[in-house]
């Protein structure tokens, strides 16, 4: 669990002079700002932040393509920040040759949720899979009953350059796969292959109960770390799959998306500023518990909320009407806001937070 010494604004200045062995981590109470390591317009990276320690892992969001869940359930998930895409096929028999299907991607206008080829962007795993919690449906006990799955790998990341206040998120197309998933004791078994090959590669994957998931690149065959351990990060920095409501709700791709860890407890809220309501006085004293609720099924709290797109002849910003409350899985409360959306220059994908803890 996170350790956090909990002291008083004098004796926090004096910790430096403790006569003891214990470090203790200063938490900002005044505020400090953070800049995590996005990548710029690109976006290549997908970073964690961990709030009390106010450590950062930085990670290429290309590294990986599923996640298998490390809870009692049998989940998997897909990487959505390169806008990966599956459809259950009708057999189990993963040596027979398959055809790509144009219409299993990620995109406004052209795929809807319905169809269920995304993870459900809450971050909920549970349900039928389909897009009803995971793409991917658990994985039965039943090996017969573990369909094959056509997977859309997405995008590799850009190296493209964007132009000033834009993104350039998406590569080359990462090309096609059929995928199997097992399970095997207490873990589970990927089978996977291209999709005229009658040879596939398998692999076993363990679960590990002090992380969420335990992340697997096809690429390289292997697991991959990815997310720290589940107490040790609390918001995420990435580009993401999400649902985008209208007429008909489509799939779609943002950039400069945050979500929180609500997998291993994190919890958030937003506070619209008022003459009264300001980030500089609020304090412990004035969150609200029951506000925290929707975010404990839903890890888009924050998502895109904290910015302005922009649009033609506009530039994105940040929204300055607004901060969050974020709680962590150690009851440690903190206020954050944002600062930029660009850097300098006005290339986004250079975010800039302050922060600081509640006491």
């Amino acid at each position: 669990m996170k350790k956090l010494l909990f002291l008083s604004i004098a004796l926090l200045s004096l910790a430096s002079c403790s006569s003891d062995d214990e470090t203790a981590i200063e938490i900002p109470t005044v505020g400090a700002t953070l800049q995590p390591a996005v990548g710029g317009p690109n976006q290549p990276n997908q970073v964690y932040l961990d709030l009390s320690s106010t450590e950062s892992k930085s990670v290429n969001r290309e590294a990986w393509d599923f996640g298998f869940s490390s809870g009692t359930d049998f989940r998997v998930i897909i990487n959505g920040s390169v806008k990966m895409a599956v459809k259950k096929l009708e057999t189990s028999d993963i040596t027979l040759t398959q055809q790509i299907d144009a219409n299993v991607g990620v995109g406004a206008g052209t795929t809807a949720s319905s169809n269920g080829f995304v993870d459900n962007p809450t971050g909920v795993l549970a349900g039928a899979g389909a897009g009803i919690g995971t793409a991917i449906a658990e994985i039965s006990a039943t090996d017969a009953d573990n369909k094959v799955y056509l997977v859309n790998l997405g995008f590799k990341v850009s190296t493209a350059a964007a132009a000033v206040g834009s993104v350039n998120v998406d590569g080359d197309a990462r090309g096609w796969k059929k995928v199997r998933i097992l399970r095997s004791g207490t873990g589970y078994k990927i089978q996977y292959a291209d999709l005229a090959s009658a040879v596939f590669t398998e692999k076993v994957i363990t679960k590990d109960a002090d992380f969420n998931f335990t992340f697997f690149s096809l690429a390289t065959g292997n697991p991959v770390a990815v997310e720290p351990q589940k107490t040790k990060w609390d918001l995420n920095f990435t580009t993401f799959t999400n649902y985008l409501p209208g007429a008909t709700e489509v799939t779609y791709g943002y950039a400069d998306f945050i979500t929180t860890n609500a997998k291993g407890g994190t919890k958030a809220y937003q506070v619209l500023t008022t003459a009264d309501v300001t980030y500089a006085g609020f304090t412990k004293a004035n969150v609200v518990e029951p506000n925290f609720t929707a975010s404990v099924t839903d890890q888009r709290i924050i998502g895109a909320n904290w910015r302005s797109g922009g649009g033609p002849g506009t530039l994105p910003s940040i929204r300055t009407d607004r901060f969050y409350v974020v709680k962590d899985a150690a009851g440690n409360y903190y206020k954050v806001k944002f600062l930029s959306l660009t850097n300098d220059a006005g290339l986004r994908g250079n975010p800039v937070l302050e922060y600081a803890i509640l006491l």
